[in-house]
């Protein structure tokens, strides 16, 4: 199965023409979602005031060769290896890599395969084990690690309109490992037609799911580097400055100087796992 090209026997029933114009409507229904759900919500607006903002509290100038440093940075740490989930512990970290890497590799095999018509062995292996990976740390999140199931003690099977974005991506690479595994029967063409509506629901869902946080996150995580290299820190103290009185006298409410927490905690937040159910 692993070797097996879905997309080369589809082509002696649909046209690899029809196959080619559905995957560009939907690479260009993720680019309308996007724009109308930073219009919609005004985030670009808020990210760039909130920039012009940091900008204006900066106590140095960062050059151009710095901020070209802190770019390949963010996205070797902070994209690449998610290292701000390592917060919020291990195992919901490999689980978002397992999916955000599958996803990328599941797409990029999709798009080599239907639209530009690959015949690499690579293509196929990449089309599955990406499909297999976003199975794996997303049904990991779902089950196990999402808060109102893990903190919360809800059912893993209540639904809200949060959930879009993470069920049609699960669902769209379950459906088509079914329709990989069952093709060329009457029950693959069954999965087949519910891995195109999974992926219409997650492509062109796009506006109300978090499918464009993976666009935000990146931009917001330099934005944090450049205001930490500049001194303009989001007006906010740094960690490793908490003990100079000068700080203390300017944010003299912190929990960590008003003896509740042990110091050199950063905001004085003990973090533990949530089991309050």
């Amino acid at each position: 199965m692993f070797s097996n090209n879905p997309f080369a026997e589809l082509t002696y029933t649909i046209s690899t023409e029809v196959i080619q114009i559905a995957i560009v409507l939907m690479i260009f229904s993720v680019i309308a979602g996007t724009l109308f759900d930073v219009i919609h919500k005004k985030s670009a607006k808020y990210f760039f005031e909130n920039w012009r903002k940091s900008n204006s509290n900066a106590i140095k100038e960062v050059g151009s060769g710095e901020v070209a440093k802190l770019a390949i940075e963010t996205l070797v740490v902070d994209v690449a290896t998610s290292s701000e989930l390592g917060l919020c512990g291990t195992d919901r970290r490999i689980a978002h890599l397992l999916t955000m890497w599958g996803f990328v590799a599941h797409v990029s095999a999709t798009v080599a395969m239907a639209i530009v018509g690959s015949e690499a062995a690579i293509w196929p292996m990449l089309w599955h084990l990406g499909a297999l990976s976003v199975c794996i740390g997303g049904y990991w999140f779902w089950f196990f690690i999402r808060v109102d199931v893990s903190a919360e003690g809800n059912s893993p099977f209540r639904l809200i309109r949060a959930d879009l974005f993470v069920l049609s991506l699960v669902g769209t690479t379950t459906f088509a490992l079914l329709w990989s595994l069952t093709q060329g029967t009457g029950t693959g063409w069954v999965f087949f037609g519910l891995y195109v509506l999974s992926a219409v629901a997650l492509f062109g869902g796009v506006p109300w799911s978090k499918f464009s946080h993976m666009f935000f996150k990146p931009a917001a995580a330099l934005q944090k580097k450049i205001s930490k290299a500049d001194g303009s820190q989001e007006n906010m103290p740094d960690v490793g400055e908490m003990n100079d009185p000068a700080i203390q006298a300017k944010f003299p409410d912190l929990p960590m100087y008003l003896g509740e927490n042990p110091p050199n905690m950063g905001l004085g937040i003990k973090r533990e796992k949530p089991r309050h159910y």
